[in-house]
């Protein structure tokens, strides 16, 4: 009996110390290359966007991190608050090192001890993935379901985004990953060609609300989305002017949905880019609702639509566009 009880009383013990070794709390340290001073900001990735979880002070180079927060994860890491894209860290249990190197994009940081981060990096490293291999090699990994939802949510069709969510493990179903997809899939089969588009309103520059059903009626009318800050929509924008000076006089119109944030570089983009169409934001970057209402996950993205308000197309861009609306008018 007193053997037993020796042996009860050890095994507790022994469960005790894994316990505290094992809390729940982050055990994230690292030095910052080439900074001596200054601060670390942990943020949570929440689709697109990143909430603020704590901050650390630089002394000497070195920060540490011991929050209680959700393990395992995607959380972003920066030197400021402002910057847009803090380098990307998926942490985990256990001890994690991090040599933060802010130069060149962070794109020399140093990750040791998550097998998740070091996934993630190989993931990267391969270039053009077969996302379906990638899932069914790693179909319990939260790196899969990002990836997934990241890199593939706006290139495959809900029927293929489906399928590839159902290789997924019974795990990571309930995780947001999985949760927006699902969602994009609904959405996008709601708003694909043949179907009616859903009506919105959302300001102009003067605050004035403007309905989309308040343009309809007339001829074509594409909807744009796009932002000031977005590299690829302003070198796509010269080829929607080109459709616009061609095709206006026949009655082809356009919505512009910004995504901007700061309203100044909303209107200074449209002057610079010469955007003489209809243009509306919330200022609200990926929280716009016109965005999420057509499954908008990268931009540039348009949504061209008749006059009754039916989809006839989406994503055209370049010579695509001028096509598609040369075979609508005619020549």
């Amino acid at each position: 009996m007193k053997k037993q009880c020796l042996l009860w009383a050890l095994g507790a013990l022994l469960l005790g110390a894994c316990a505290s070794q094992d809390d729940g709390r982050l055990k994230l340290t690292g030095t910052v290359v080439g900074v001596d001073s200054g601060t670390v900001y942990l943020q949570k990735f929440n689709n697109k966007l990143f909430d603020l979880v704590d901050s650390a002070a630089v002394v000497g180079g070195q920060f540490a991190f011991s929050t209680a927060t959700e393990l395992p994860e995607l959380y972003g890491l920066s030197l400021s608050l402002e910057e847009r894209s803090p380098y990307l860290i998926f942490l985990d249990h256990g001890d994690i090192n991090v040599s933060l190197d802010p130069s060149d994009w962070y794109r020399h940081t140093v990750v040791t001890g998550s097998a998740l981060q070091d996934l993630f990096n190989d993931y990267h490293a391969q270039g053009n993935v077969d996302i379906n291999a990638f899932i069914q090699e790693h179909p319990t990994s939260l790196v899969a379901a990002y990836a997934l939802y990241r890199d593939f949510s706006y290139r495959l069709s809900p029927d293929e985004l489906e399928a590839n969510a159902n290789l997924l493990d019974a795990s990571l179903q309930s995780t947001s990953y999985v949760q927006v997809i699902r969602q994009i899939v609904e959405t996008v089969r709601r708003t694909s060609p043949g179907q009616p588009a859903p009506d919105f309103t959302v300001p102009d520059a003067e605050g004035n609300p403007v309905a989309l059903s308040s343009l309809l009626g007339k001829s074509y009318l594409l909807i744009d989305f796009w932002a000031s800050w977005c590299g690829p929509c302003r070198r796509e924008n010269p080829n929607v002017v080109k459709a616009y000076q061609a095709f206006h006089d026949k009655g082809f119109d356009i919505l512009g949905v910004s995504l901007d944030q700061k309203k100044e570089n909303w209107l200074q983009a449209i002057e610079a880019d010469g955007l003489t169409w209809h243009h509306v934001s919330e200022l609200t970057y990926w929280n716009s609702s016109a965005a999420n209402l057509y499954g908008v996950r990268a931009i540039p993205s348009n949504v061209l639509v008749d006059k009754d308000g039916i989809i006839v197309a989406r994503n055209l861009t370049g010579e695509d566009l001028i096509n598609k609306l040369t075979e609508l008018y005619g020549k």
